[in-house]
């Protein structure tokens, strides 16, 4: 694969992951509420819902979810109503200042990694959009696994990268802020997980052929 491909890719897909969707906003409100630790568990498992998600597209599952709308359907209300759970989780949550303690509020280090790569897993447009998005930059007289393992690492990395930010970004507000506007944001995020529930719910398949 050319280096200018590499980097293309790289500048593409950074646009992509930067915008806040449900794994970024989870990143933000562990960050926030949980402290670092706890948002780099989460963090690991978005990482590898992302290398799962482009091993499933190499191995032909996007075309698959592509043909069947009964799998699509399936997926695309599981991933609703994950996101939805989450919402409450995260309406409900407690919030006190970085100063009260230390200690972690709402999740452990293992179920911010299960939630992060259940919520990545359960999207069925993270799949149809590296099914779509991948093939654009495989050299087609060079070997396809290779490849597509060199971009999946891209792509977790720069999803660990974006994730950070997130993270930091929440536990800087943590620390800057009080209880009352951390449990705004909170409930912030828990509303934009909601909405990106309706949009999943709505969301169709583009027609094929």
């Amino acid at each position: 694969m050319e280096a200018s491909t590499l980097f293309l890719y790289v500048i593409a897909v950074s646009v992509v992951m930067m915008t806040p969707g449900p794994s970024m906003l989870l990143a933000l409100s562990n960050g926030a509420s949980n402290g670092m630790r706890v948002a780099a568990f989460g963090i690991a498992g978005a990482a590898l819902s992302d290398l799962l998600l482009i091993g499933a597209v190499g191995c032909g599952l996007g075309a698959l979810l592509q043909a069947s709308e009964h799998l699509f359907s399936l997926v695309k209300w599981v991933g609703a109503v994950y996101l939805v759970y989450l919402a409450w989780v995260l309406w409900r949550a407690p919030t006190r200042m970085l100063s009260e303690s230390h200690k972690p509020i709402l999740a452990t280090g293992k179920s911010a990694f299960l939630r992060a790569l259940l919520v990545g897993l359960s999207n069925p447009k993270g799949l149809l959009f590296f099914a779509a998005f991948l093939p654009q930059f495989i050299e087609p007289t060079k070997p396809a696994a290779t490849q597509y393992a060199l971009l999946a690492l891209i792509s977790a990395s720069v999803d660990c990268i974006m994730m950070l930010i997130y993270a930091f970004g929440g536990r800087l507000a943590m620390q800057r802020f009080s209880a009352g506007v951390m449990q705004w944001i909170n409930r912030s995020c828990a509303g934009m997980l909601v909405i990106l529930a309706l949009g999943l719910s709505l969301y169709r398949r583009q027609p094929s052929g």
